[in-house]
């Protein structure tokens, strides 16, 4: 009986989909273990073998959990919103809707072409997931808890003393009562301070306007990567060197009015919770530097007019300047450097630039942020070689020594950075010292100021707190870092220009986007101001549009719908034209981001058909949260912190149960293309053997990997025919007659044409071959090449492995025979390493100890049933279809899935024997193995009696026989 992978892969699949083998319960007496994989955007390009190692990783941990006795969830879905749809829809007049559910459910595309889809995709590769739960974040019924979420963000502020959200009605009674005076509440900047009677008295749209410097979600003006290309607003991780990661579109910075969520409000929590979570130090070294928490001071230096040229003819020597009612609000954590201040520099973006900009500097500051608004705040930050600004003709006055200080721009601020400015201290800083220097000599940069005793600048910036003593500053003079730091607080709260201050440089994140293809806005206007609808009308569905770019006079896509207004007295959606602003209204014309339905999912999983919440109490009681969650790390500043977020924001609504959503995090590597290039002489179409180029200038030129075989030999009648202008190629061939490619380890992409689809694997070698070869590619967290050559060798092992089981002649040879000490310490081992490679997630080294043990078996010709049945339950996670099968033909009726896991037996590795080496004057001449409870006496009694003593002897006694136990034999003389 042969094995054929493609008959019992079919056969097994089929019966775990009829019989929802892996269906987790939700009320089971069970422990529980949910096993999640970051969920995949269904792009038409379908699965190369690089997307499933996290599944398989996550599948065999799941599968391996279930045998230990746990009711494991294992679900899996799609976050169906975002670009890539809608760009695909603007190429190929598809509406995104269709192109998402042939993606996922496979199907014919407009241009007649067959896409398999994601779920025939997976399924072929054997994982044991919950489809009964399986969610989309483009379907209504998903995305109307996105919604419901997005309400109660509205509903909620952020009490600071509390640490946690409330309802936005307690903060009323609050206001209503006595103000907001003694409120401690994450909001705005610059919040207007009142009494209970002033917001008594205030109309409901003051107060709405009031009210929304404090929600958690809100529309403010705000600096965003706007990109032109895309006709969309995007995040920071969602750009790269400047343009869009999707489509390579420019990006630039502009003011536009957003949704917001305050985020900055968890910025301590998201970082102490770091501290409880099982996640890679990378991981959590990344948020914690995308929080970026700093302990110093707020400082504010008053703003000078600067006298015109003729009234300030005699110098600086009567300042040439007035006070204005300005001020710049610097946050410093160097607060004990406040005499060193030489310059201030400003973000291009700050609001006061247009104000305090000199006539004589307005042309060369506005040409800079022209320039500025090209790069985004990513590229401005990892940047530190470009020295860049502007001086703006104007001055602020020192807090202390009130001497004038001048006012730069500078792309190296940011202005949703703290502040937007800097007090630039270049003796203690060193890209304050480059900037100094950079433009010394020039209008308005003063020489350095040196406030460090007995500290030479000259070469360069002293940047370190350690063994600092101040100097050249007035009362802090003599004074270290910590003590001048408190020193200086003290002084400038004193004189009112300054107080303490623990900053982050998380900044809330922008929640629109200018988009068709996202969760609508539960939201309509009255008087532009927003209202929510009310959650029991909820899903407001995306409506249809004739086209996915936005209008011509520049509004989002949804602007081109015709049925898109509010019609509130009969809750509603309504045309457009009926809209009269007094019972119908118009609706938020933006949609949200791609990260918004993924910022919640794993609880949906819970309790994915619940129709009236995003999942039942009992459910989440039961669950609580992700116990393994696997993805990349690219996620780190996106995904991984909005999700955070949004659980703590739930869990203070006490809509979670927990703080955290995911207790350990898995980062797989990447799985990188073999690409294979043909060299082309250039000016020519002929092409040159890789082993023949020698000298020959030539033009490499990426090869379709699938036109190479395992030798690296070009097809090249497939070649010829690829493209046209390789029609009439010509070769120079090695002296075999062959055309060698050249290779190159890359990311595997379309566009480089090395991908390999696990369809093309499955259907040559079988799902449990590519599942068993993906993982004993290396270590899960490392990156490594796919080499398709090395895939025979396991399914060669799998061969042998059937073989243990199966005659080719006489079928099923597996008999009741007593397993030998050797059968049962091969087997285990196999258990020993495989429970403990699995928990450690060293799933490649599980792979070896396979082939070790089925190696061993045979050379020992073992059929036992007592090692065949536990055998197969070991490779079940790895290989799970042709385990079934052996378990089935073994006599089993029931699946293999929920077998209990072998326990391991120390007893059966407990060695009785010992192969001692024998020596002669400390050469080792033979080997014999003796049992381990011999003494001294009656080892060198076996030993003297051995033939071969006796011959090296020759007749000789030794003059020491030197015997130590379990360990050494040697004879001397």
């Amino acid at each position: 009986m042969k094995y054929n992978p493609n008959e019992i892969e079919e056969k097994w699949q089929k019966y775990w989909a009829e019989n929802q083998t892996f269906a987790a319960e939700n009320n089971s007496e069970k422990p529980k273990h949910y096993v999640l994989d970051m969920f995949p955007y269904p792009s038409g390009a379908g699965l190369h073998v690089g997307h499933p190692l996290g599944y398989i990783a996550s599948d065999v941990y799941s599968r391996f959990k279930r045998h230990q006795g746990f009711n494991v969830l294992h679900p899996m879905g799609y976050d169906s919103f975002g670009l890539p749809a809608e760009q695909y829809a603007i190429q190929t007049g598809q509406r995104p809707e269709d192109t998402t559910r042939v993606n996922i459910d496979g199907g014919v595309d407009k241009e007649g072409k067959q896409i398999a889809g994601y779920r025939k995709q997976l399924d072929k590769i054997g994982f044991s997931f919950d489809w009964g739960r399986e969610v989309r974040t483009s379907n209504p019924d998903y995305y109307k808890h996105t919604q419901w979420i997005f309400i109660q963000l509205f509903n909620s502020w952020y009490c600071k003393k509390q640490g946690k959200a409330f309802d936005i009605k307690d903060l009323v009674t609050v206001f209503e009562e006595s103000g907001n005076a003694l409120v401690e509440a994450v909001c705005d900047d610059n919040v207007m301070i009142f009494t209970a009677q002033e917001w008594n008295s205030y109309s409901d749209d003051q107060k709405e306007k009031v009210l929304l410097q404090y929600r958690m979600t809100y529309l403010a003006e705000t600096e965003v990567n706007w990109c032109p290309g895309l006709g969309t607003v995007l995040a920071n991780d969602e750009i790269v060197n400047g343009v869009s990661e999707r489509g390579g579109y420019p990006v630039i910075r502009k003011k536009m009015t957003q949704w917001s969520m305050r985020i900055s409000a968890y910025a301590e929590r998201l970082l102490q919770g770091l501290n409880d979570i099982d996640w890679s130090e990378s991981i959590k070294e990344s948020q914690r530097n995308w929080i970026g928490k700093s302990v110093g001071a707020l400082v504010k230096f008053q703003v000078k007019s600067q006298k015109s040229k003729e009234e300030s003819a005699t110098g600086l020597s009567d300042f040439g300047h007035s006070t204005l009612d300005s001020f710049i609000e610097v946050f410093t954590t160097r607060p004990d450097t406040i005499f060193g201040v030489t310059f201030m520099t400003l973000a291009p973006e700050h609001d006061l630039v247009a104000k305090i900009t000199t006539p004589e500097q307005k042309e060369a500051v506005e040409a800079y942020i022209e320039k500025t608004a090209k790069r985004s705040e990513r590229e401005r930050m990892a940047d530190v070689k470009t020295i860049s600004g502007v001086f703006t003709g104007a001055y602020a006055e020192h807090p202390f020594t009130k001497e004038p200080i001048p006012v730069w721009i500078g792309d190296y601020v940011l202005a949703g950075y703290g502040t937007g400015a800097v007090m630039a201290v270049p003796c203690g800083d060193e890209r304050d010292y480059s900037f100094a220097n950079f433009f010394k000599g020039q209008n308005g940069m003063p020489e350095i100021k040196n406030i460090f005793a007995n500290i030479d600048i000259s070469e360069a910036a002293y940047g370190s707190k350690d063994n600092v003593e101040i100097a050249n500053s007035d009362f802090l003079n003599g004074l270290n870092y910590k003590a001048a730091t408190q020193k200086a607080i003290a002084e400038l709260e004193k004189i009112g220009q300054g107080t303490g201050k623990t900053n982050y440089r998380l900044r809330d994140a922008v929640f629109s986007r200018q988009r068709y293809w996202g969760e609508p806005f539960p939201v309509y206007y009255i008087n532009g101001l927003p209202k929510m609808i009310d959650a029991k009308h909820l899903p407001i569905i995306l409506p249809e549009v004739e086209k996915y770019l936005p209008t011509e006079d520049g509004l989002p896509p949804l602007g081109n719908a015709a049925v898109w207004a509010w019609d509130s007295v009969n809750a509603k959606v309504v045309s457009t034209e009926l809209i009269d602003n007094a019972t119908i209204f118009p609706l938020e014309l933006n949609t949200m981001p791609g990260w918004a339905g993924s910022s919640w999912y794993w609880m949906r999983y819970m309790d994915a058909h619940n129709e009236n919440e995003f999942a039942s109490k009992e459910a989440l009681a039961y669950w609580e949260s992700v116990d393994l969650y696997i993805g990349g790390s690219e996620h780190a500043t996106g995904h991984l912190l909005y999700s955070r977020f949004w659980n703590k924001f739930l869990k203070d609504k006490g809509f979670a149960p927990t703080e955290e959503p995911f207790k350990k995090l898995i980062n797989q590597g990447m799985i990188l293309g073999t690409t294979a290039y043909v060299y082309r002489l250039e000016g020519t179409n002929i092409f040159v053997s890789k082993n023949k180029i020698e000298d020959k200038k030539v033009q490499p030129i990426r090869v379709d990997v699938h036109f190479v075989n395992s030798s690296d030999e070009l097809n090249i009648e497939k070649f010829k025919a690829w493209r046209e202008d390789f029609n009439t190629a010509e070769f120079i061939f090695d002296e075999n007659g062959k055309y060698i490619v050249g290779r190159e380890v890359e990311k595997m992409s379309k566009s480089y044409y090395n991908v390999v689809t696990p369809d093309d694997i499955c259907a040559e070698y079988g799902a449990d071959t590519l599942r068993l070869y993906e993982m004993f590619l290396g270590p899960l967290e490392q990156a490594k090449p796919w080499n398709t050559a090395g895939i025979s060798g396991v399914f060669g092992f799998l061969k042998k492995l059937w073989r243990l089981y199966f005659d080719e002649n006489n079928g099923l040879i597996v008999n009741n025979d007593e397993p030998t000490k050797d059968n049962l310490k091969s087997l285990h081992k196999t258990i020993k390493k495989v429970g403990e490679d699995i928990e450690s997630f060293s799933f490649n080294t599980s792979v070896s100890q396979f082939m070790i043990c089925v190696n061993e078996l045979s050379t020992q010709n073992c059929h036992s049933r007592a090692i065949l049945e536990p055998l197969a339950i070991l490779v079940s996670p790895y290989a799970p279809h042709i385990a079934e099968e052996l378990w089935s033909q073994l006599g089993h009726t029931t699946s293999i899935a929920t077998v209990p896991f072998p326990v391991f037996e120390a007893k059966h590795l407990v060695e009785t024997n010992k192969e001692y080496p024998v020596s002669f004057n400390g050469k080792m001449r033979f080997t014999i193995e003796l049992p381990l409870d011999l003494t001294a006496a009656q080892i060198e009694e076996i030993i003297m009696k051995d033939e071969r003593t006796l011959k090296q002897l020759d007749g000789k006694t030794p003059n020491k026989v030197i015997i130590v136990p379990g360990k050494i034999i040697n004879l001397v003389g």
